[in-house]
């Protein structure tokens, strides 16, 4: 009798133990999967749990076919655009776009054998881009001066110099030439316009020409050069090939640039202020202050901190408006190559690396967030990012020195307001 009421017993601390165990697994089990429904909905992803897929242009879609191409245009046949040097949205409505004349406009050939160069090679490889529209022996110009670059080919057959600025509206039709002011250019480098100018005047910085141009919104008039054009130098009214534009409400700085390492202040009329930068020891140089190709300039609008793309040296430096030094990151180890950065009204840096081919977001204390690209020349891939702008519906635009194009994304539904370029600051016409 007692073994039997033992037996019972037993069976049934057997039965509570596993219940028990039960139990806490199925908590364990219901934990588990909370936490990861809760990674699914605020993963690294552009669209919340999103199924399938990948974040191949990030929280983007690309506009295929945008923009109309130069071989469209009367007597144009056979020619599209050369080096996509810089892009910049003043409204979805009109979209500049400027690059290095033109080249002709070819299909990618299929994969051939070259024994010359080597066994067992072909070209070109897969989707890997097949064509530098910047360097090379075939590539775009610097332009506008008769007789020179004649290494670079035979004009009219291997490159022209015509429509290096030309604008297009939201569905990419070109809108307007300007023409007018080609044989000015010679290697044209940024163009932009002063967020907090109601005249909307359009900047263009030419680095070959060493100077900076300032035209009417239409573009029928030059109303002022910084710089002394064709002449270079490191004082107060030369550049020696600057690169890039920044403003404030009471000042602009220009990053000169591939030979000058120093960012030039001035107001808002374009009178010098100051300039801050020496000559550093790349690609290691740690010293603040100290820079080599300075290839991108940012302001933060709150706080007025300027920051500067210490190219060589895979660096961002960080100064007041006066040029006294705050702060430094790194963007990574070689083969990092930023080529330019953007601050929007997200007050999110945007970098684009020419090498990983990735938009790279940090923010304002140099926090990595998010990253996105791919390398090729299909839709939406990427070779050589030199310029990209937003307009005020969140689309985003890239210019490509590396592929000779430009591209515009459309935000995907759903999208993470975090993971995208901030719309820009548009302080004096909104």
């Amino acid at each position: 009798m007692f073994n039997n009421i033992r037996t019972v017993i037993t069976k049934s601390n057997s039965s509570r133990v596993a219940i028990i165990m039960l139990g806490a697994l199925l908590s364990a089990c219901e934990q588990e999967m909370t936490q990861v429904a809760e990674v699914v909905d605020s993963g690294f992803t552009a669209i919340p749990g999103q199924k399938g897929g990948q974040d191949m242009f990030g929280p983007y879609e690309v506009a295929e076919g945008w923009p109309q191409d130069l071989a469209e245009l009367p007597d144009h046949e056979g020619w599209t655009y050369g080096a996509g040097q810089s892009i910049f949205a003043e409204s979805p409505d009109r979209i500049f776009i400027l690059h290095r004349g033109e080249l002709p406009n070819i299909e990618r050939p299929p994969a051939t054998v070259y024994p010359e160069a080597g066994p067992a090679l072909s070209f070109p490889v897969a989707q890997v881009p097949w064509r530098n529209a910047s360097v090379g022996p075939r590539a775009s110009l610097p332009g506008a001066l008769d007789g020179d670059d004649t290494d670079r080919g035979e004009h009219g057959v291997d490159h022209r110099w015509e429509h290096c600025l030309v604008v297009v509206d939201r569905d990419g039709n070109i809108i307007e030439e300007w023409t007018q002011w080609d044989e000015l250019f010679r290697r044209p480098h940024y163009v932009t316009i002063n967020p907090y100018d109601p005249e909307k005047h359009v900047w263009v910085v030419d680095d070959f020409r060493h100077a900076v141009f300032k035209f009417t919104n239409d573009g029928s008039e030059l109303v002022q050069t910084i710089g002394t054009p064709n002449v270079s130098g490191d004082d107060e009214t030369h550049f020696f090939r600057p690169t890039f534009l920044a403003f404030l409400p009471d000042a602009m700085f220009v990053a000169d640039g591939y030979a000058n390492t120093r960012v030039v202040k001035f107001d808002h009329d374009g009178n010098y202020l100051t300039a801050w930068g020496e000559r550093g020891n790349p690609p290691n140089e740690t010293r603040p202050n100290f820079m080599n190709n300075v290839h991108g300039v940012a302001v933060d609008a709150e706080t007025q901190r300027v920051f500067v793309n210490d190219r060589a040296n895979n660096r961002v430096q960080v100064f007041s408006d006066d040029g006294e030094y705050l702060d430094e990151w790194s963007f990574g180890p070689e083969p990092t190559d930023i080529h330019l950065f953007y601050i929007g009204a997200d007050r999110v840096l945007w970098a684009a690396d020419r090498a990983t081919t990735k938009i790279l977001g940090y923010d304002l204390e140099g926090n990595f967030l998010y990253s996105w690209g791919v390398l090729g020349d299909f839709p939406g891939a990427q070779w050589g990012v030199h310029g990209l702008s937003v307009d005020q519906e969140g689309n985003f635009y890239v210019a490509e020195v590396g592929n000779g194009r430009v591209q515009k994304y459309r935000p995907r539904a759903g999208a993470r307001p975090e993971t995208m370029v901030g719309k820009p600051v548009y302080a004096a016409w909104n």
